[in-house]
C-alpha cells in the first residue's frame, strides 16, 4: 500500500516538475520575444524620429516640433510602463514558480526520509525476528538432540513392558553398579 502512495507521490511530483519545465520554456520565450520586439522598436526609433524631427522641422515652425517631442513622449512612456509591469509579473510567477519547487523538494526530502526510517524499522525488525527464531531452534534442536539420543539408548536396552505399564529390564548383574547407594544396573542390549 505504501509502495502505491510512494508511486503516486512520484508521478505527481513527475507531473509538477514537467509543468514547471513548460512554465520556464513559456517565461524564456515571452522574455526573448519582448526583448526582441524591443531591440527591434529601440533601434527603428532613433531613426523615426530622426525622419520625423527633420520633416517637421522644415515644414512646422518650432512650436510644432516641441508638440511632436510631448506626443512621442507619452507612448514611449506608457510602452516603457507596460514593459516595466511585464517584468515584474515575470519576477512574480518565477518567485512563485521557486516557491513552488523548494516546497516540492521538502516534501521529497521528507519521503526519503520516511521510506529510509520504514525500511530501517522493517531491517531491524527482520534482524531481531531471525535472531529469536534462531535461538529458539537452536534449542528445541539441543532439546531434540537429548532425547534422540535418549530414544537411541532405550531402543538399544532389552526392555520390555510387564504389567499396566511397567517396564522390565534384562540386567547385567555382572556388570558394574552406579548411583549413591550402587542400586543401579547397566541393562542389557537387544
Amino acid at each position: 500500500m505504501q509502495e502505491d502512495e510512494l508511486s503516486v507521490l512520484i508521478s505527481k511530483t513527475a507531473a509538477l516538475m514537467e509543468q514547471f519545465e513548460r512554465r520556464c520554456d513559456e517565461i524564456d520565450h515571452r522574455l526573448l520575444t519582448s526583448s526582441e520586439e524591443l531591440q527591434k522598436l529601440t533601434q527603428q526609433l532613433p531613426a523615426v524620429v530622426k525622419q520625423s524631427a527633420n520633416d517637421s522641422m522644415q515644414a512646422v515652425p518650432g512650436q510644432v516640433s516641441s508638440q511632436v517631442q510631448l506626443g512621442l513622449s507619452r507612448p514611449v512612456t506608457d510602452f516603457q510602463q507596460r514593459l516595466d509591469k511585464a517584468g515584474n509579473d515575470v519576477g512574480q510567477a518565477s518567485h512563485a514558480l521557486a516557491q513552488q519547487i523548494k516546497h516540492i523538494e521538502n516534501l521529497q526530502r521528507l519521503l526519503i526520509w520516511k521510506v529510509i526510517g520504514v525500511t530501517a524499522v522493517c531491517f531491524l525488525l527482520l534482524l531481531a525476528g531471525g535472531i529469536w527464531l534462531s535461538m529458539h531452534y537452536t534449542k528445541v534442536i539441543e532439546e531434540n538432540q537429548l532425547n534422540a539420543d535418549l530414544m537411541k539408548t532405550y531402543n538399544n536396552a532389552d526392555l520390555v513392558l510387564c504389567e499396566k505399564g511397567q517396564l522390565c529390564a534384562n540386567v547385567d548383574t555382572k556388570g558394574k553398579h552406579y548411583g549413591d547407594h550402587r542400586q543401579y544396573v547397566p541393562v542389557m542390549r537387544r
